[in-house]
């Protein structure tokens, strides 16, 4: 069997703590597929295509690793995938708790996937899309809690 994750999120910055997940997980997979999922009621900083783009920029030397868009459930995308695990990270035991009844539902909803969750490295522990996201609009350096290969100008529409 090939061992292939999917890594969902929504990625609004794909962040260091993102990254470090990612880069850790490659080595336990032939392929990881990052699905950036559609979520109607958060309100977004990039578009959808921006961030897909930033992802593939950052992957674009690591042929085991694809992105793509999807509007759904993530069980869904993972047998449209052949995907054998769901990769997440977790930062805190509020995170677990959270991941855990997700994974028990994705488990009940197609009983051939697993859910892999790595821990965080302490230094990525606080560090959150959502705060980060919140430096960038209010004009912030943002740069350490992003990939160091990220290029955030490229990116922001001015």
């Amino acid at each position: 069997m090939e061992m292939i994750a999917v890594f969902p999120g929504s990625f609004d910055p794909f962040t260091v703590g993102h990254e470090s997940v990612l880069t850790r997980a490659l080595p336990l997979f032939r392929k990881i597929v990052v699905m950036l999922g559609v979520n109607i009621n958060k309100k977004y900083l990039f578009p959808i295509e921006t961030r897909k783009q930033m992802i593939v920029d950052l992957f674009k030397d690591e042929p085991k690793v694809e992105v793509e868009i999807f509007d759904g459930l993530t069980v869904d995308f993972c047998r449209k995938a052949g995907a054998t695990h769901i990769l997440r990270g977790l930062r805190t035991a509020s995170d677990f708790e959270y991941e855990r009844a997700i994974a028990q539902i994705n488990k009940k909803m197609y009983d051939d996937i697993e859910t892999v969750f790595l821990l965080t490295k302490p230094e990525h522990t606080p560090v959150n899309s959502s705060v980060v996201r919140d430096i960038i609009k209010h004009g912030g350096d943002a740069g350490i809690f992003l990939p160091q290969k990220l290029d955030l100008k490229k990116y922001l529409q001015v």
